[in-house]
């Protein structure tokens, strides 16, 4: 099915998507409509345009692919299924997600991942290609959260400030160095060949996505943030 969101109110355009009854849904002409897919499963949803926020929150198990960039809140609170973004993402990609793939080609703004968790068999997965803005990881939990910088400029941070702040669980892998103000309570070291097998599938999607070799992504050093053991921030969640 077909939808052509010019002049579509979100609600409008939203009621369309639920009621179609279709497994395969092309959004054309979208432009800021919120909460695209919010909820779904079982459905594929391709979108030309740049979707609004929150683009598949609480996501159930559709399949999301954008040919353009996306906003603040994609995938907010996810528990399954998959989002590809074709472009750039704004603040907050992946807020609370706990469940489900998000893989954007480009650049996230601020605090993407954050309050990331994984419980019993799900583990988030997020994967930036470019680069990442502040508070990245910002209160992990769980799940894993790799940034590439895949054609970043000279000069500019693969991510920026207070990287990891307040994270107790989970892993951040960075194509490079880990930034200079990380947080004490957060370890850095080189990424291990199990870190590298852990998400060396993920890296596989990514290319095949986006249109770029594996190999070549694998030619830089990876470096994995953990939280450490002894980290006051886990004393004050009562999940450990």
């Amino acid at each position: 099915m077909k939808i052509d969101a010019t002049d579509l109110h979100f609600r409008t355009l939203n009621e369309k998507v639920r009621e179609s009854g279709d497994r395969e849904i092309i959004i054309e002409n979208c432009m800021g409509h919120r909460y695209i897919g919010s909820g779904m499963d079982g459905v594929h949803i391709m979108v030309h345009g740049m979707p609004g926020n929150a683009l598949g929150a609480y996501l159930n198990g559709a399949d999301i692919t954008v040919m353009g960039n996306a906003q603040d809140a994609t995938g907010d609170t996810m528990n399954e299924g998959r989002i590809i973004i074709h472009g750039s993402c704004g603040d907050a990609t992946g807020y609370a997600m706990r469940g489900g793939c998000i893989y954007v080609e480009k650049d996230a703004g601020y605090r993407a991942g954050i309050h990331m968790k994984a419980y019993q068999n799900k583990l988030p997965v997020l994967v930036i290609g470019g680069c990442a803005g502040s508070f990245l990881g910002e209160y992990q939990a769980g799940g894993l959260i790799v940034v590439l910088g895949l054609g970043r400029e000279p000069g500019q941070p693969l991510v920026g400030n207070f990287c990891a702040t307040g994270m107790h669980g989970g892993k951040i892998l960075l194509r490079g160095d880990a930034p200079k103000d990380l947080s004490p309570q957060v370890l850095s070291a080189p990424a291990t060949e199990a870190d590298m097998a852990q998400i060396e599938p993920h890296l596989e999607t990514y290319a095949a996505h986006f249109g770029i070799s594996v190999q070549r992504i694998k030619q830089k050093a990876f470096t994995v943030l953990t939280p450490d053991t002894k980290n006051p921030y886990k004393q004050l969640y009562t999940h450990n």
